[in-house]
């Protein structure tokens, strides 16, 4: 029997790349699944104050000490009612730093893809230069420049994170720039940007989707670095990277302060990884076959 290919499989199947995820693809959907299900219906279903102090549970700070669930940090707050709120805080700077960045790093992506000339090599140069630079390194120049505070940590990382999508958005738009389809369009009078939005970006769609998957974790990790450093999110906002700063005393005497939001960091970077390498080989063509 002849193996398989992609045209042979049903309709639903080609069209939604999920369908194609791999275990580890659907271990991280998973986990992303349930990120966003503590994030955003816990708080709605419990009864949950991540900001209320208590000095009766201030001490000792320990689960099952006749208070709440996962016990308290040192001014008595409710660390369950924290790691809940830090989940929601991560997805909305993921979300804000992944959006603000494709758009961005999307249309300069295009721009020197399809322009080429003077505006790819502006474009290039800019990027091989912020690029030049570890990410993280680059992220707390901006805030120390701009100030401490989450909304300035957000703008940092999302400026770290455009050149990314530049790279990957120019790439795709160079190769389809040399394609014959174009090179016919282009002959028969067609813009250049008309190009851009019609012919281009669709076919950009693909790695767009999986640089924003994996854009996600890397955005959790570095606002979770900077919230660790006291550039982050400002007390006494509930950010996984804060909590490991202000649990940083008590490492030997209550190890679960620490455990807990490090724990949390690695579950939500592990699942967006898995997931944008599943999706990156869902939707590349040469594995559609397999």
């Amino acid at each position: 029997m002849a193996a398989l290919d992609d045209t042979t499989l049903p309709a639903p199947r080609r069209a939604w790349p999920l369908g194609r995820l791999s275990r580890p693809g659907l271990l991280g959907l998973g986990g992303v699944m349930l990120l966003l299900a503590v994030g955003t219906l816990a708080p709605l279903l419990f009864d949950l104050d991540p900001y209320g102090l208590s000095q009766r549970l201030r001490w000792p700070p320990t689960p099952g000490a006749g208070g709440p669930w996962l016990g308290t940090d040192d001014l008595g707050r409710d660390q369950l009612a924290r790691l809940v709120y830090g989940a929601r805080t991560s997805l909305g700077i993921g979300l804000a730093v992944v959006a603000s960045s494709l758009g961005v790093g999307t249309l300069l992506g295009l721009l020197a893809g399809v322009y080429g000339g003077w505006v790819d090599r502006l474009v290039a140069r800019a990027m091989d230069l912020a690029m030049s630079l570890p990410s993280i390194l680059l992220a707390i120049v901006v805030v120390a420049v701009l100030g401490p505070g989450l909304l300035n940590a957000v703008l940092a990382v999302s400026l770290v994170a455009v050149p990314r999508f530049v790279r990957v958005v120019r790439s795709v738009a160079v190769l389809e720039m040399r394609k014959p389809y174009v090179q016919a369009a282009r002959s028969c009078g067609v813009s250049r940007w008309r190009l851009l939005y019609s012919e281009v970006l669709p076919n950009c769609r693909a790695p767009v989707i999986v640089q924003a998957a994996l854009g996600f974790s890397d955005a959790i990790l570095e606002i979770a670095a900077l919230g660790f450093l006291g550039l982050g999110a400002p007390a006494p906002v509930a950010e996984w990277g804060a909590m490991l700063a202000d649990a940083r005393p008590f490492i030997e005497t209550e190890p679960h302060l620490m455990l807990l939001p490090g724990l949390c960091i690695l579950a939500a970077v592990l699942s967006f990884n898995l997931l944008g390498d599943a999706l990156r080989d869902a939707l590349d063509p040469r594995t559609g076959s397999r």
